[in-house]
């Protein structure tokens, strides 16, 4: 019986949906994290009478046919790029992009990634790095002397001394935007990688060609929904259960037609 296999595609496909919602629950603190969403299309369908085809009772025209499916498949996992909110942190080093963009960075192998998490630290040589030590790009080198950094809306970045009164211009960030900033290859660490679907980076200042601006002192919020994420986890329950029930119906059927004597 084909009701066996479409309800297992059902329950795939509702397992699926969990373990999205589960990600998204278990991010719902991380830095710039976005939300993802399980999205599902229809299986291929089993032509038993094609519509349209000539009725050959009358030499009519069947108007529908018949069409079996079977079944469910995952058709992809989304993200849905809506800006969190900010917290204000205080620390010179940490970077809101309000706005579209990512930063730039430099992973050991050469290869650019780009990230929202605008949580910068400063490594031993002065580098301005991510937390886990990849040095943003364009390099900028804070001096070990300075007494503070300011760094505005472009991304210009400033260093008081204790011995000028005169601020140093160290350098400016820029931020790199996507056509198809959903197609970006997420690899863990809050980094993406760039692929075919979301096309090369368009890298420009901070408040130029569509791309956000600068905030210092402040971190974008995860923007998951808590609330929503509990609702669909509960709506993928009750889909998974409703498909589990399908089998075992399947399944007592299947044992009264083995019973027929």
């Amino acid at each position: 019986m084909r009701a066996l296999q479409i309800a297992a595609t059902g329950m795939s496909a509702q397992q699926l949906r969990v373990e999205t919602i589960s990600n998204n629950l278990a991010n719902m603190n991380t830095t710039a994290y976005n939300a993802r969403r399980a999205e599902f299309s229809d299986l291929h369908y089993q032509q038993l009478t094609r519509a349209g085809s000539i009725n050959a009772a009358d030499g009519t025209v069947l108007p529908t046919g018949v069409q079996v499916g079977l079944g469910v498949r995952p058709s992809s996992i989304t993200v849905h790029l809506t800006q969190g909110g900010l917290s204000e942190t205080g620390n010179d080093l940490d970077l809101a992009i309000e706005g579209l963009g990512y930063f730039e960075v430099t992973l050991p192998s050469g290869q650019s990634a780009y990230t929202r998490d605008g949580a910068l630290k400063r490594s031993a040589d002065g580098l301005v790095v991510t937390s886990d030590g990849f040095t943003v790009a364009p390099e900028i080198t804070i001096p070990s002397d300075a007494r503070s950094i300011s760094i505005n809306a472009a991304g210009e970045v400033y260093a008081y001394f204790n011995d000028n009164t005169d601020a140093q211009l160290l350098g400016e960030f820029t931020l790199a935007g996507f056509a198809n900033p959903k197609g970006l290859e997420a690899q863990g660490n809050n980094l993406f990688t760039e692929t075919e679907a979301s096309g090369p980076p368009l890298v420009s200042t901070p408040g130029l060609d569509g791309i956000g601006t600068l905030r210092q002192g402040y971190l974008e919020n995860s923007s998951v929904d808590a609330v929503r994420e509990v609702t669909e986890l509960i709506e993928a329950q009750r889909g998974y259960e409703m498909n589990a029930k399908v089998i075992s119906a399947v399944d007592q059927m299947m044992g009264a037609t083995t019973q027929v004597r």
